[in-house]
């Protein structure tokens, strides 16, 4: 079922060293070009190793279960929610040519409401069970409304053609407006730490539309198909993977790979519904692998932007193998269509005649795909029914009061709540919070972080350091010390991107005599700044895509730096590291890494990832947070200066667990 143009081919082979960019690279602030070969190298090393040790259909059914609790973990899907009651409501009916729509909601969890529209066939025969589509809306912006307004087309030709369709409205541009866009341009980088991604609102509202689906008595459990565009292409591969009860998927330009999202910057193109946290580092194609193999139509368009041809070839080569481990290499196909990012009449047909291959065992060519579309542009829309008479909750009055819509992702993941250990427990305490951060936050870590490789002593005490291939760490001594004279201790202080000599005043009451003392400046901060833009936030969010997130790679600076530093003076002194603010938070979390640091000074740290400005770890916040870091330092020397010092009460009765109170100081 392949619709080629030789033109396509061309194009492809043309552009399969290079592949598709979105827009020119950053080359305005000096350290650009380091973080984008950084990216680049990490998203080779993680695309290479798809199919790694997988031979055979029986390696890939091994792997399966873990993979599964793996992809739904970094939809923040694990452990899965309970399937609470749906309590869905009929709000209205409208009959059509030869169909109904029924407008309805249900929740897919307590609360939060899904409104949809189902488009069934005017006439069922009694005891008639009838193959269902599920059908995920991509971004339309139809207002008050709801998205689901603009794919009423595919509905209607569904209900005419014998099937029941659920056609939803997403999260963002639904009925109740809620936000896809929370790293992308509204700055909620707690979303990280709390494992919090719209995509995973998306596949859980899809997986309950199939509870909803299965549950009617005109449906057939056994003939379900999901399909959508765009954004609706993604979600089709995030509830097909995640529901084997979708036996039939036709996501339309859905999916590229890590390649073209963070190397070819396509990332900057999406919003973040199009992404999970790569929390165990799958090349992206393992995502759509999960559906194999169960049918699967993958569609694109050859001028697609947002879904290059390069990416488009590399996925459906990967997926055409897995395929083949089965001997079902038949049920997995591919379309191309010549044109942009939008459907066009062969996609449509494409599409319907797929789902009746296998659904309704009818290969019959599709002739009708034209029928009742959306035609126009802005206000000179022309639809077969109004947007309006569509509406679940035809008054802002009648939405409900107690909604979680617009607040869900303060809900949707939970939050660790980390008791302080009895005394005698701590080792073992610790051990398992420490197990937990190492598998979901800071996985891409060795087993220990080697120290920094000297690249250029600019003077006796200022270098030029390589914490990791290609990233640049500067550690330059303050304040002038006398080298001729015995080290005491070292403290090495973390600079922050708005720090100046003013702010070191607090590190300079805390050295004493025979300190030394040094800063600092971890990635993306003074000569290594990179460029960035708001939205997109291009380096933020590519390194989710990679399992990590930009202050796991400053951890990384301080311990590398910190190791060097212990080099130099011998292990005969100790070293501290010291940081204010969000500086302090990254400082521990080096100490919780290395064992080589001796202590940590902080002064007036952020109490909770949560907080504004605070560092942001991938899944943190399904683990523990910044009081129980703190607290996991003992019982080595921990100083914190300033008010908030009197706020951590939980931190002192670790210590105090350990039978190290006076190895806490505030100060």
């Amino acid at each position: 079922m392949r619709f080629w143009h030789k033109t396509v081919i061309v194009l492809i082979v043309a552009s399969a060293a290079v592949g598709q960019e979105y827009g020119q690279s950053d080359k305005g602030q000096p350290g650009d070009e380091m973080i984008q070969g950084y990216l680049s190298r990490e998203t080779q090393n993680i695309h290479e190793g798809f199919m790694r040790d997988v031979e055979s259909s029986e390696d890939w059914e091994k792997l399966r279960p873990a993979y599964k609790q793996e992809y739904f973990h970094m939809l923040g899907l694990w452990p899965m929610p309970e399937k609470t009651p749906l309590k869905a409501t009929v709000t209205g009916s409208l009959k059509g040519d030869g169909y109904v729509v029924d407008m309805l909601h249900y929740q897919s969890m307590p609360r939060l409401y899904v409104t949809a529209n189902l488009y069934r066939p005017a006439k069922v025969g009694v005891g008639q069970r009838l193959p269902a589509v599920l059908y995920v809306c991509g971004h339309s912006m139809r207002g008050r409304n709801g998205n689901k307004t603009a794919y009423q087309s595919h509905g209607i030709w569904f209900a005419r053609h014998g099937y029941v369709c659920l056609v939803l409205d997403t999260l963002q541009l639904g009925e109740i407006a809620a936000i896809h866009h929370g790293t992308y341009r509204e700055g909620r980088w707690w979303w990280h730490s709390r494992g919090y991604t719209s995509a995973g609102v998306e596949c859980l509202n899809g997986i309950r539309g199939i509870d909803y689906l299965v549950s009617r008595p005109d449906v057939d459990p056994q003939r379900i198909a999901v399909t959508g565009i765009s954004g609706g292409g993604a979600a089709t591969f995030w509830v097909a993977a995640a529901d084997e009860r979708a036996r039939v998927a036709v996501p339309v330009s859905g999916m590229a790979d890590l390649p073209s999202y963070v190397t070819n910057r396509v990332i900057n193109g999406h919003c973040d519904c199009m992404f999970l946290y790569n929390t165990f580092q799958w090349p992206w194609t393992r995502i759509a692998a999960l559906v194999a193999p169960r049918p699967m139509l993958f569609t694109n368009s050859d001028a697609d932007r947002i879904f290059p041809m390069d990416a488009n070839q590399r996925v459906i080569n990967r997926l055409e193998r897995v395929y083949s481990l089965y001997g079902k290499s038949d049920l997995v196909d591919s379309v191309v269509s010549i044109g942009g990012h939008a459907y066009r009449e062969d996609i449509r047909r494409a599409a319907y005649r797929f789902i009746n291959i296998h659904l309704k065992n009818d290969p019959s060519p599709i002739t009708d795909s034209e029928m009742d579309l959306v035609t126009g542009t802005g206000n000179n829309q022309r639809h077969p029914i109004e947007p309006e008479r569509l509406r679940v909750f035809g008054a802002d009055s009648d939405i409900p009061k107690d909604e979680l819509n617009t607040t869900i992702d303060r809900h949707f993941v939970p939050m660790a709540k980390v008791d302080p250990p009895r005394k005698g427990e701590f080792k073992s305490w610790k051990a398992a919070i420490l197990r937990e951060l190492r598998r979901v936050t800071f996985r891409y870590f060795p087993e220990r972080i080697p120290a920094a490789r000297l690249l250029e002593q600019v003077k006796p005490d200022d270098a030029r350091l390589e914490s990791e291939p290609g990233i640049e760490v500067r550690l330059q001594s303050v304040g002038g010390f006398d080298l001729t004279k015995d080290c005491r201790r070292v403290l090495m202080v973390v600079r922050s991107a708005d720090s100046t000599e003013r702010d070191l005043d607090w590190m300079r009451r805390a050295r004493k005599p025979g300190d030394y003392l040094y800063v600092c400046t971890p990635r993306g901060i003074d000569g290594t700044k990179w460029t960035r833009k708001d939205p997109p936030n291009y380096v933020e969010r590519s390194h989710v895509l990679l399992g990590r997130t930009v202050d796991t790679g400053r951890v990384w600076d301080i311990i590398a730096a910190a190791r060097y530093v212990r080099g130099k003076y011998g292990e005969g002194v100790p070293v501290y590291v010291l940081g204010e603010g969000a500086t302090g938070v990254l400082a521990a979390y080096a100490a919780l890494w290395e064992r080589d640091i001796s202590g940590v000074m902080v002064s007036e740290p952020p109490l909770s990832h949560m907080d504004a400005g605070a560092p942001q770890f991938l899944n943190v916040l399904r683990v523990c947070n910044i009081p129980d870091v703190l607290g996991m330092l003992a019982p080595r020397e921990l100083t914190v200066y300033g008010k908030r010092a009197d706020l951590l009460g939980k931190v002192a009765e670790i210590y105090g667990a350990v039978g190290a109170s006076s190895k806490f100081i505030r100060e």
